[in-house]
């Protein structure tokens, strides 16, 4: 197969040696439910509701090992990737999909992302 020549903030293939979690699609509603208008920070938001599910499971962002993206507008691709790469810690890189959707649950919503996580042994 062919290897992707964009820029990558994702891997091509990742092996996953252990119990799987499946994140349910993660919206960017703050904790007083709350959505930032832009797609950095709803990006940024919606990690941070994520890490806390991850947590809640004893695993971090580290663990995820796939992720989709679910954009409403792909000209928001390169402000999603910059904001992206913020989130993910270090040169971690999860595979993952990115899709262009005509419509989220909230119509404030410019992203939602669903993941898989690798838990740690004894997850």
């Amino acid at each position: 197969g062919t290897v992707s020549r964009m820029a990558q903030p994702y891997s091509d293939a990742l092996v996953a040696d252990g119990p799987l979690l499946f994140v349910s699609g993660q919206t960017p509603e703050g904790p007083e439910g709350e959505v930032v208008g832009d797609i950095a920070g709803q990006t940024r938001q919606i990690f941070a509701n994520m890490e806390e599910v991850l947590a809640h499971h004893g695993a971090d962002l580290g663990h995820l090992v796939k992720l989709t993206y679910y954009l409403r507008h792909i000209s928001d691709l390169d402000e999603f990737h910059s904001a992206l790469l913020d989130c993910l810690p270090g040169t971690h890189r999860p595979a993952a999909s990115v899709v262009e959707v005509s419509a989220l649950v909230d119509p404030a919503h410019l992203v939602e992302i669903d993941g898989i996580a690798c838990l740690p042994s004894g997850g």
